[in-house]
């Protein structure tokens, strides 16, 4: 039988760790110092893939004497509403401008995850994205949410899985990709290298997403309608 190439994940979000736990997996974790400035009008989409390979690519010159094969899993979030670029808040009056810009409108959430495989230095991209609609939530209910913290380590200042703010009425992709991974396109690029997944990812994303999976989908969408609950 053959054995399981090592997995090394980063960035190392605690929610990105999980997904690779409940699946199953066992990974090491490596961080990745980068410089993740925009470049001059640079398109969202390819900022996001840009990113995630960037992170990969730091990381592989660093084992790149390892003999084991080893598989690198990177992945990078941006929220984009049209052409403008909303990145982690700088600090509460910064999210509170975030959620202001969102608030009733239709943005997207793109997430590119990198697999890059050593010693080869294999890589391939997945750029998933999401169209998440905010509902018209209050001054009030901003200020409340902005002081719990939440929103300080998230891209567009929210978390969708927010339970207490619950941001968005609707949802037009993959729910796990805008938490930051999309599972899907993961699971495909993994099992592409020879990964063996011990878990479904249906079952992984339902531990986390009270709708159906993107993953029987082969676009890799699904509609989620939050007021239908």
């Amino acid at each position: 039988m053959t054995s399981q190439p090592q997995l090394i994940l980063l960035p190392a979000s605690q929610r990105r760790q999980q997904f690779l736990r409940d699946r199953g997996l066992a990974y090491t974790v490596h961080v990745a110092d980068i410089d993740e400035t925009p470049l001059p009008n640079e398109d969202p989409a390819a900022m996001t893939r840009r990113l995630a390979e960037a992170k990969a690519e730091a990381v592989a010159l660093r084992l790149q004497d390892a003999a084991q094969e080893q598989i690198i899993i990177a992945s990078d979030t941006t929220v984009a509403l049209e052409n403008t670029i909303y990145g982690k808040p700088v600090d509460d009056e910064d999210a509170a401008h975030m959620l202001r810009a969102l608030r009733n409108r239709t943005h997207s959430v793109i997430s590119a995850v990198a697999v890059l495989r050593l010693p080869d230095r294999w890589l391939e991209t997945r750029v998933n994205t999401t169209a998440v609609t905010m509902r018209d939530y209050t001054d009030a209910e901003i200020a409340a949410y902005v002081a719990t913290g939440d929103p300080l380590d998230k891209a567009g200042a929210y978390g969708i899985q927010s339970s207490g703010f619950a941001p968005a009425c609707a949802l037009d992709g993959c729910y796990a990709g805008v938490m930051g991974l999309p599972l899907a396109d993961l699971c495909d690029l993994l099992v592409a290298r020879g990964v063996v997944i011990p878990h479904d990812p249906a079952q992984v994303c339902a531990a986390h997403n009270s709708f159906a999976c993107c993953f029987a989908s082969t676009q890799r969408a699904f509609f989620v309608d939050f007021d239908a609950r």
